[in-house]
């Protein structure tokens, strides 16, 4: 979450989602083509299904018109993570270290903007990754995006 509304809408609705056994993994306000849309990531332990979806679509939709926290029109997609789940919280890298990831950095560190590796985790701020049978430390701040990748 980048925002300071994506940062409010998270504040609103995650107390609903975790009452509900679920984790709240992302929040995406961005505008494609003429449209805003409102994007809500969650999940739990074996995977979230449409009747999850739909229950906190219904929810954080009457939370939304309650609050009316935006102001222009916009259309709600409540939907999983998928099978490359984005790495946010602090929490995530501990919960899937060993499992194959890839960051992108928002500029080339060590010659790469992209790295692929099994993550050993986040330490001093840092993501560290065994890379190429190598070690490699990504600075959080360098990047721009981290999730699991799919290993093929």
């Amino acid at each position: 979450m980048s925002n300071a509304l994506e940062q409010q809408i998270s504040s609103l609705v995650e107390p609903y989602v975790k009452e509900k056994g679920l984790e709240l993994v992302d929040v995406e306000y961005i505008k494609e083509g003429a449209h805003w849309y409102l994007r809500l990531f969650i999940d739990k332990e074996g995977g979230v299904d449409m009747d999850d979806c739909a229950e906190v679509s219904h929810a954080v939709s009457n939370m939304l018109d309650e609050k009316n926290p935006i102001p222009q029109a916009y259309m709600l997609e409540v939907s999983s993570p998928g099978l490359e789940r984005p790495l946010k919280k602090d929490e995530d890298f501990v919960r899937f270290q060993g499992k194959l990831v890839t960051v992108h950095t928002t500029s080339l560190f060590q010659g790469y903007n992209e790295f692929t590796g099994s993550l050993v985790g986040l330490v001093n701020d840092e993501i560290v990754l065994e890379h190429e049978e190598n070690r490699v430390s990504i600075p959080r701040a360098l990047a721009k995006k981290a999730h699991l990748a799919l290993d093929l």
